[in-house]
């Protein structure tokens, strides 16, 4: 370990450092988001048409018979780019909130800096993400509307504005600010009671693989906790790019508030536990390749 620490040439919160963890956001994102997107289509089909698509494996058979295998790579492109930039705002942002508000409230209870940190990256993040997203949906769910990003951009901004592609920023914030502020919050906590009660050793006395280990276990973690949290407002903002509703309001009254909590549920805790996972593994990797510590805690 003290070799590997030796080889470190980027210093902490430095430029190099943020940029460093922004390019393995974005890289680790887009990845994975990329990877998932067959469970991605089926999960935004669940939330648009419940009726015709009411399971994981039902959903597939009737997406492969109906549209063939293709249908289930559509929207690759607004998950590989869309969910790039948004990893790379959401965690080169965190680091640097991380550390922001850990100098100025020194005596505050750590996951108040956490959920401070991550709602205030997450902010910038959906910012970056929402017109992605706007194509996304569309074209995974109304197969005649668009074939990807290129043809996408242009129909919702010719149809219907500028206020077309940002239409669904609210209810994204609603999903994805607490799913963030739950997911980063479990991970660091998490990352804290692995080494304290399992491993007992502190992260830097360590190796590699081991840190590695405790980041996956609490990525896992954290994946799940912020898939259900968020899961309520991702029905909505499928239901609002679908036009399935014209407000929040109205969403949530065809959901319905029970359906809200539970359906498409399954689908996701499957999509984000892993991607989590992989993104926490793929980010530390850069990272830890980089010679910066692997990710967890307050440092000061």
């Amino acid at each position: 370990m003290e070799t590997w620490r030796r080889r470190r040439n980027i210093e902490e919160f430095s430029k190099g450092y943020y940029g460093v963890c922004a390019a393995g956001g974005m890289l680790s994102a887009g990845a994975t988001h990329l990877a998932i997107t067959p469970l991605d289509v089926l999960k935004v089909n669940m939330q648009v048409n419940p009726v015709k698509y009411n399971g994981i494996v039902s959903g597939f058979s009737t997406l492969f018979r109906e549209e063939g295998a293709s249908a289930l790579w559509r929207g690759w492109s607004g998950k590989l780019i869309g969910y790039g930039v948004q990893g790379g705002c959401k965690f080169g942002l965190y680091e640097y909130f991380k550390k922001l508000y850990g100098d100025l409230l020194v005596n505050q209870n750590k996951g108040v800096i956490f959920f401070l940190s991550a709602a205030s990256a997450q902010v910038f993040a959906d910012i970056a993400l929402c017109p992605f997203e706007a194509v996304k949906v569309r074209v995974q769910s109304q197969p005649s509307f668009a074939n990807g990003l290129a043809d996408g951009f242009p129909k919702v901004y010719t149809k219907e504005g500028f206020y077309g592609l940002y239409r669904g920023l609210l209810p994204l914030w609603g999903r994805n600010l607490p799913f963030s502020m739950f997911m980063f919050t479990t991970f660091e906590h998490s990352v804290d009671l692995m080494h304290l009660k399992v491993i007992r050793r502190k992260r830097e006395d360590c190796s590699i693989p081991q840190q590695l280990a405790v980041t996956c276990l609490s990525g896992y973690s954290a994946g799940i906790v912020g898939a259900v949290i968020s899961n309520p407002a991702d029905n909505i903002v499928s239901s609002l790019y679908n036009k399935k509703a014209a407000s929040i309001l109205q969403a949530v009254k065809k959901i319905g508030l029970a359906n809200l909590f539970t359906r498409s549920l399954s689908v996701r805790i499957a999509t984000v536990g892993p991607v989590v996972t992989l993104q926490w593994f793929l980010y530390d990797s850069i990272k830890m390749f980089t010679g910066l510590p692997a990710s967890g805690g307050v440092r000061n």
